[in-house]
């Protein structure tokens, strides 16, 4: 159990590290802070321009939840293709650890750099919108930011198996990330789209864990929230348990066809 849990967050540790091994400070703070900064300035002076409505909370809180896909869809989904990219795919799978934990461990530190991306849009909102959290029941909010995190790291996973298959990833992950502004509700009202957007929509993470953020911060109470964020963590959980499936197939394929070393 020990060695379990220790290989758990020394490989987290280590591929998150050898991932943003590059990147300077200074470039950190511009993407966890400016560019949130500069989609929820768009975003909510357009939707309030649009609706011709003065209440920004709708735009604030889908777009702060929103910024969990920088790292629950770029950096998860980087830290798995990484290994590819890296030229130490063949060492990851030539050593005899969990592989479940090791595909795991890629998501966990950018769960945690997704809450904070959450936590610093929320910081925005009240700052530069007078975002209101005076009714906002916020163990409830702090619990929703947890599971969308997660679940939206679940999907990161998905897309990191991919990138094992495609060198066209990328081109995935921005798909997806632009088209999550409008599928998971985040900028356009759920109710107004139509009956095939609402459909691909419930399958999607976030939808739910936004819908969730509004109601908590609205003051809404646990019975009421219980039923989002359980329908939030299972999809992440789907998610993550197909990621793993394809990892295992890749792997099983790669080595019957001896193709680990094609990067």
């Amino acid at each position: 159990m020990v060695k379990s849990i220790r290989l758990f967050f020394h490989g987290a540790y280590f591929s998150y590290i050898a991932l943003f091994a590059w990147l300077r400070p200074a470039f950190y703070l511009s993407t966890k802070v400016v560019n949130p900064l500069m989609y929820m300035l768009f975003f909510v002076l357009l939707g309030k321009y649009a609706s011709g409505n003065d209440n920004a909370s709708f735009y604030v809180v889908g777009n702060a939840m929103l910024t969990v896909t920088l790292s629950g869809i770029y950096g998860v989904s980087m830290s798995v293709d990484g290994d590819r990219n890296g030229g130490t795919l063949i060492y990851l799978f030539g050593t005899p650890a969990n592989r479940l934990l090791l595909f795991l461990g890629r998501a966990f530190m950018h769960i945690l750099d997704g809450i904070l991306g959450i936590v610093i849009g929320f910081g925005w909102g009240v700052i530069l919108f007078h975002l209101n959290l005076s009714r906002a029941n916020l163990p409830a909010l702090a619990l929703i930011v947890i599971v969308t995190s997660l679940s939206t790291s679940g999907l990161g996973l998905v897309l990191g198996c991919l990138g094992l298959m495609t060198r066209n990833v990328m081109f995935v992950n921005n798909t997806l990330f632009v088209l999550l502004w409008i599928f998971s509700g985040a900028n356009v009202q759920l109710d107004t789209l139509p009956q095939w957007a609402q459909t691909v929509s419930s399958y999607l993470p976030l939808t739910r864990g936004i819908v969730a953020a509004r109601t908590a911060v609205a003051g809404a109470g646990w019975p009421e929230l219980l039923p989002l964020l359980a329908g939030e963590f299972f999809v992440g959980l789907a998610y993550a348990l197909v990621g793993f499936s394809l990892f295992h197939w890749f792997e099983q394929q790669a080595k019957r066809r001896g193709t680990l070393e094609a990067f």
